[in-house]
């Protein structure tokens, strides 16, 4: 496990620009990495928070994503595969004051650190994970990862996987998330408004930026991604605007039956009015649920932005509490005693 300090840390109280977040160290992402966009946009969030460096964790596993610490002016730890939650968790429950960010790949939380992610979620451990998903496994050259579509061809699968693949919101809901947003890597302002929002989220925050990796898996979100076709393919929830997306602005969302369904306004009597508000703070997940999942209907557009922010009780806020609690009930004495204990079975 590498631990880096930060460098010129400013006082509390003042302002803070994306410089300030920025490490010395060079980027050693490809050139044209989706990563690139999260790690700008990240800086600029985190200039936006007004939390200082020195107040700041970046935990990352293993992978392409997990190299981003290395790129922040914080406080930062390169973990092992899979486990970076784990250890973000242990960083956020020790000192609950820290501003703790976990960054992972689709690979690494999905796969081998799966556990790790969808238990940190139903803890509702106050962490604001990135998962940059590229349906691709970079950095050890081009394997399919558990995101990957059913056929996809790659080193592992020349033929093509059999598998249906994990949908991050959907794994994120199942586990009983209360905050999920998406992102472009293209879409460099909502990205920023993503994780700034996931920030200010007390709870665990997924932000999943659907990243590209030119060397292995080029073009794999073009179908939202393009310029020519992204207003048409992706709509962006705003809390309390109507759900209306397209190049004319002509397009919305509205429920038939138990179904989401894209109309014309103008056509067939729809007007603006018929179209869905968007609510991200209900507790109700079942349009939340049908929103993270509707881009895997043909011809439906995928959802970017906040899509669920619900508030409930933080796991690292609960435990501070009971330990609190315990000292009051407990003599000095005894709590003392108890360290003392603690201590010799270590040195043993």
């Amino acid at each position: 496990m590498k631990i880096k300090q930060v460098v010129g840390a400013k006082p509390n109280g003042l302002k803070y620009e994306p410089k300030d977040f920025k490490s010395a160290a060079a980027v050693k992402w490809c050139p044209g990495c989706g990563d690139h966009a999260i790690l700008n946009s990240l800086h600029k969030a985190m200039s936006e928070l007004g939390i200082a460096p020195s107040e700041t964790v970046v935990v990352s596993g293993i992978g392409c994503s997990s190299r981003l610490p290395y790129y922040m002016n914080t406080y930062g730890m390169h973990t092992i595969h899979g486990r970076g939650i784990s250890i973000a968790t242990g960083v956020k429950v020790s000192n609950p004051d820290l501003s703790v960010w976990s960054i992972s790949g689709d690979g690494d939380a999905l796969a081998i650190g799966g556990n790790h992610f969808i238990h940190a979620i139903r803890r509702n451990v106050d962490l604001n994970i990135i998962l940059m998903n590229n349906k691709i496994y970079g950095l050890t050259k081009g394997q399919y990862s558990p995101t990957s579509d059913r056929g996809f061809v790659s080193k592992s699968s020349p033929m093509g996987t059999v598998e249906d693949p994990f949908v991050p919101a959907e794994l994120v809901l199942g586990a009983r998330g209360n905050f999920f947003a998406r992102t472009l890597d293209v879409e460099l302002g909502l990205t920023k408004e993503c994780m700034v929002a996931a920030a200010r989220h007390r709870g665990a925050a997924v932000v999943e930026a659907l990243v590209n990796c030119v060397i292995f898996n080029n073009g794999i979100h073009k179908q939202y991604a393009d310029k020519a076709v992204r207003d048409e393919m992706t709509i962006v929830l705003r809390q309390g605007e109507p759900m209306i997306y397209g190049k004319e602005r002509d397009k919305g969302l509205i429920l038939d039956g138990f179904e989401l369904k894209s109309v014309t306004i103008g056509e067939n009597g729809i007007t603006p009015e018929d179209l869905l508000i968007h609510d991200a703070t209900t507790n109700n997940h079942v349009l939340h649920s049908l929103l993270a999942m509707m881009h895997t209907q043909p011809g439906m557009p995928v959802a970017l932005g906040v899509i669920r922010s619900v508030e409930a009780p933080a796991y690292d806020f609960e435990v501070t509490q009971q330990l609190v609690l315990a000292q009051e009930q407990r003599p000095n004495q005894d709590i003392q005693k108890h360290l003392n204990h603690l201590t010799r079975w270590v040195v043993e």
